[in-house]
């Protein structure tokens, strides 16, 4: 495969007309830190973001920063850091875990809507994004949002493009929301609850005042893997707090209390709570070095457990759920069983399970996005033809023909 590394707006335009004039499919990739991730695309050339880095504009006065998209993510983390600021959304790293390397850029955090724990009550990625510039299929660059949100067409542009993982256009710069980083945080750890008493635990935290930016339950087949084994023993249910010293104090104390009546309560600071969190945000227990199908599933907090537990009448499967239970991390030991899963998930009540890693083999003959209703992917099309009439963008990667 050819990379093509354009290091200007224009010089990337030029490519895409003459791609598109051609009828020659490109690959988007950014740092290429999710390689394999998707469907297959069937590609030569690969349009790689990497030569367009730098932050182009950044006053941590009003918390907004404006990013060229092949920055790496590391530096713009760092730029947060020392303003005190952060990514609210709490971008997973898919290294670990897809057993890539490379290096994770902004745009690509973008393209992917990429979200960790706290996404619970920040948002997704695309909820802090305010304004896109992309190079759409005809080779035009468009310029979204911003200050202001929608364009005159009423299409809110920047929300279609994040999360479109490169079939809609070339992202080239990015301009999002960063807000205060939280001064401490502390973690409230419940133990011995199964997957349903989580489940409970979760849901009335969640109904407290006291702000909890983080609920995930760990059961024994995992626990042992965080922290380097250093959890209380037995299932881990977990409640972050985070904020200002005072703040947490108070809070984690009426978070301690109320949480005392389902479980034995014991306290994480601030070092190992934000150490776990990073551990749970990437996935540590299957960053194994394995290709064992691992899957991502977005289900209503209160059914995870309950697909977990259909799954394993036919399946052999471990699990660990984050997102109050509406996120559930499952690595399937053997194959994919992509059939299954997502019956169990339409008999629940509806989700989303997205293929995130696998064999080759398996790759190839299992779709790797959640197959969308009729009526959606019609739509999904016909967004598709007008950003990219001849279709030279990621082509399959999401759904077959798009």
């Amino acid at each position: 495969m050819i990379d093509l590394v354009p290091t200007s707006e224009e010089e990337a335009a030029v490519i895409v007309r003459a791609h598109a004039e051609a009828g020659r499919p490109l690959d988007i990739c950014g740092g290429d830190s999710r390689s394999g991730f998707g469907n297959t695309v069937a590609a030569e050339d690969r349009l790689r973001s990497t030569g367009l880095s730098g932050i182009v504009a950044y006053n941590p006065g009003e918390m907004v920063m404006t990013v060229r998209s092949g920055t790496p993510l590391a530096e713009v983390e760092a730029a947060l850091q020392q303003s005190g600021q952060m990514l609210a959304f709490e971008p997973m790293d898919h290294r670990p875990v897809m057993g890539t390397s490379g290096e994770p850029t902004i745009g690509g955090v973008f393209a992917a809507n990429v979200s960790g724990p706290r996404r619970l009550i920040a948002g997704a990625a695309r909820d802090s994004l305010l304004g896109v510039r992309f190079v759409n299929g005809k080779g035009e660059i468009i310029k979204a949002g911003g200050r202001v949100m929608k364009n005159v067409t009423g299409l809110d542009l920047v929300k279609l493009v994040a999360g479109s993982h490169g079939t809609l256009g070339f992202l080239t710069e990015v301009t999002f929301r960063v807000p205060p980083r939280p001064k401490t945080e502390r973690t409230v750890v419940l133990s011995g609850l199964n997957d349903a008493g989580a489940a409970n635990a979760m849901a009335a935290a969640m109904a407290l005042p006291v702000e909890v930016s983080g609920a995930a339950h760990l059961p024994l087949t995992v626990t042992w893997k965080f922290l380097a084994g250093k959890l209380p023993e037995g299932e881990a249910t977990v409640l972050r707090i985070e904020g200002l010293p005072g703040s947490v104090d108070v809070r984690i104390e009426k978070l301690a209390a109320a949480m005392s009546t389902f479980a034995t309560v014991t306290r994480l600071e601030q070092p190992e709570s934000h150490r776990l969190w990073q551990e749970i945000r990437d996935v540590l227990p299957y960053a194994d070095g394995t290709a064992r199908p691992v899957w991502r599933v977005s289900v209503a907090p209160g059914t995870g457990h309950q697909l977990v537990a259909a799954l394993r009448l036919e399946a052999a499967v471990d699990a660990f759920y984050d997102w109050q239970g509406g996120l559930v991390w499952m690595r399937m030991e053997s194959g994919p069983e992509a059939e299954l899963v997502r019956r169990y998930i339409k008999a629940l009540g509806g989700g989303h399970a997205t293929l995130i890693r696998a064999s080759g083999e398996a790759r190839a003959v299992t779709a790797a996005f959640h197959p969308e209703p009729e009526s959606v992917a019609m739509l999904s099309r016909r967004v598709k033809e007008k950003f990219d009439p001849a279709g030279i963008f990621n082509p399959g990667k999401m759904q077959e023909g798009s």
